[in-house]
């Protein structure tokens, strides 16, 4: 009787690793948004796309799994490789909100190349390709950044603003606490340059953050003109 209890706590046990496995890859995601204006104005500078110049908005950086520990995996599955045709009925949305900024100018896949097989990998077990940039596009529009800041008076003119008031602005706006990473630009002053929220693992409801990032900015930040 003993050995059969003790088999059926080990069929137990390793029953609720694989459950855990397969369900908890990761803890949530981080949705990154970039400001255009301050990726561009610094010692670096920036290429616009094939397509054009941006439109001066917040562009999507990524959609990050996470563990509340503050770690993250990465590069989860090199045989499930980005594949342009999955999101061919989004590219034209993605070309315009999720833009990339790096030279030389490109056109979007190698930026969204990375993101899928460094981070979209890690979350595949929930979403799959195209569930995931349209995840990302969805969240984007819902939070609709740029015109939480300016409703409360925070323009990217080249002004400095409080951080606090900043951070207000955003989860008065979205119900969410962001955390706002800043840059410096050629002359050291510091920008307002990505701001983060936290995403359930479904990657369609906000939550508040177990973890922030590492990193903090001034008390005084510019938001420069893009």
């Amino acid at each position: 009787m003993k050995s059969n209890s003790s088999t059926l706590i080990k069929l137990l046990v390793l029953g609720c690793l694989s459950v855990v496995c397969v369900a908890e890859d990761f803890d949530f995601f981080y949705f990154v948004q970039q400001w255009p204006g301050s990726y561009c104005d610094t010692k670096k500078s920036c290429c616009y796309p094939t397509t054009g110049k941006p439109a001066a908005d917040f562009g999507i950086h990524g959609l990050w799994p996470n563990y509340k520990d503050g770690s993250y995996p990465s590069n989860c599955d090199p045989s499930n490789p980005f594949d342009q045709s999955e999101i061919s009925d989004i590219r034209s949305s993605m070309q315009k909100e999720w833009p990339t900024l790096a030279c030389p100018s490109g056109s979007g896949i190698e930026f969204w190349t990375h993101e899928w097989e460094k981070h979209g990998t890690c979350s595949e077990s929930v979403i799959d390709q195209h569930g995931y940039f349209a995840a990302a596009l969805n969240l984007k529009k819902k939070l609709s950044l740029l015109q939480a800041l300016e409703s409360a008076g925070i323009q990217p003119n080249g002004d400095s603003y409080s951080l606090g008031n900043i951070k207000d602005a955003v989860k008065s706006a979205t119900g969410f606490t962001p955390f706002i990473e800043c840059n410096v630009d050629e002359s050291g002053n510091s920008q307002l340059y990505q701001v983060y929220f936290c995403v359930d693992t479904s990657g369609s409801d906000l939550i508040e953050c177990p973890v922030f990032p590492h990193g903090k900015c001034g008390s005084q930040i510019e938001f420069p003109s893009f």
